[in-house]
């Protein structure tokens, strides 16, 4: 899946070079489900973003199932955001005028779906993360939970290789944010790839492996600790 070797990614604020990513290496495997936790400006979101083929690397590489992201042309990298990985954000980022439905066939728009079959597997998508009788609702007129269900639609409708889910429960409360794991935990034993950016330790601990990023560098959990 993930091979990812002495990756540093740099920044320039303020008159200084701020270091987000410090020489990170790690392997993911297929079908793992990992947590990554750290504190604020620790390097989450930016390895994220290396993971989802959203941003290049000051140096190291990313390869994504024998695809180096750090290399590949644009045109490339937009066929990986389209295709094999899929996005979930803690905002939702849902669409106010579209439809749920609606919102969830966008996701199909770049990888040129024909309209039918977009809807088609929208409606199944949706029905997927128990959502099929909401399809005609905006999303005002959803709840925060059903809002991100139908963001973790959105994504799977792509039938990607890997989900990356930046804070997915940030926004919820506790009832809803465990509907939510209980549904990427399920995906997971489905076996597709879950890789989360999470702040809430209850959270992280139901991965079966957790990531600590701090001042750019990642450590690993050890077993004794993830019990």
């Amino acid at each position: 899946m993930y091979e990812i070797t002495d990756l540093t990614k740099t920044y320039a604020a303020q008159g200084r070079t701020v270091r987000a990513l410090d020489g990170v290496s790690l392997r993911i495997g297929a079908g793992e489900l990992v947590s990554v936790q750290g504190p604020t400006g620790g390097g989450k979101s930016t390895l994220l973003q290396m993971l989802g083929a959203m941003d290049r690397p000051s140096s190291g590489t990313v390869v994504l199932d024998g695809t180096d992201l750090t290399t590949a042309s644009d045109r490339v990298l937009a066929e990986v955001r389209a295709r094999t990985i899929g996005f979930v954000f803690q905002g939702f980022n849902l669409i106010p005028t579209l439809t749920a439905q609606e919102n969830v066939e966008t996701a199909l728009v770049p990888a040129r779906v024909p309209g039918a079959e977009r809807a088609e597997r929208a409606r199944a998508a949706l029905a997927s993360v128990g959502l099929g009788d909401r399809g005609h609702h905006l999303p005002v007129e959803l709840s925060g939970g059903q809002q991100q269900r139908v963001a973790i639609a959105r994504a799977l409708v792509k039938n990607p290789a890997v989900l990356l889910a930046d804070e997915p429960t940030g926004n919820l409360d506790e009832e809803t944010r465990d509907e939510i794991v209980e549904l990427l935990e399920g995906l997971w034993h489905d076996g597709l790839t879950v890789v989360m950016v999470t702040h809430d330790s209850a959270v992280a601990r139901r991965a079966e492996r957790r990531l600590r990023i701090a001042g750019g560098t990642v450590s690993e959990l050890t077993p004794a600790a993830r019990t």
